[in-house]
């Protein structure tokens, strides 16, 4: 199949070379991974990482609707009306339509841990959490308010 044949996805099914739009496959993990970009913007949004690169387009699949209508160029556009539809446009209710339970072969479903963990930001998020304080332990000001001695040896007696 040719790139400009948008009717169905290019794919070549000898193993790593399936090639669906918005899907890639992570060289480190070896997962597939589904984005895509907003329409008249830079800006991306993740949809996930899946055990397929089918379940990975159809995550794309819903992304595309609910950004482009009908007009959009699905990876299998005979499923689109099984799709799930985000409660609104906002990146969150796309990712959320897109991380849907999806079937697999053999039974079971699909957890997407990066969806769950947010890995896109974890790191972001680690890092601001490294820049705060930790809690005060102030023991003279329950021992003042109290008017009794705590005896904190007993802390770490156990």
């Amino acid at each position: 199949m040719s790139k400009n044949d948008t009717t169905s996805p290019s794919a070549s099914f000898s193993g790593k070379n399936v090639k669906y739009r918005g899907v890639r496959q992570r060289r480190s993990s070896g997962k597939w991974v589904s984005e895509i970009r907003e329409p008249k913007s830079p800006n991306r949004i993740w949809l996930g990482s899946f055990a397929t690169p089918e379940m990975a387009a159809v995550a794309y699949d819903v992304a595309a609707l609910a950004l482009k209508g009908g007009d959009a160029e699905l990876n299998f556009p005979d499923t689109a009306s099984s799709l799930p539809i985000p409660a609104s446009n906002a990146p969150r209710d796309i990712q959320a339509a897109a991380a849907y339970e999806q079937p697999l072969i053999g039974g079971g479903a699909f957890v997407d841990e990066d969806m769950i963990f947010d890995m896109p930001n974890v790191l972001a998020n680690m890092a601001e959490g490294m820049l705060l304080s930790p809690p005060r332990l102030d023991f003279v000001s329950e021992e003042m308010e109290t008017g009794n001695s705590v005896d904190h040896s007993d802390l770490w007696n156990y």
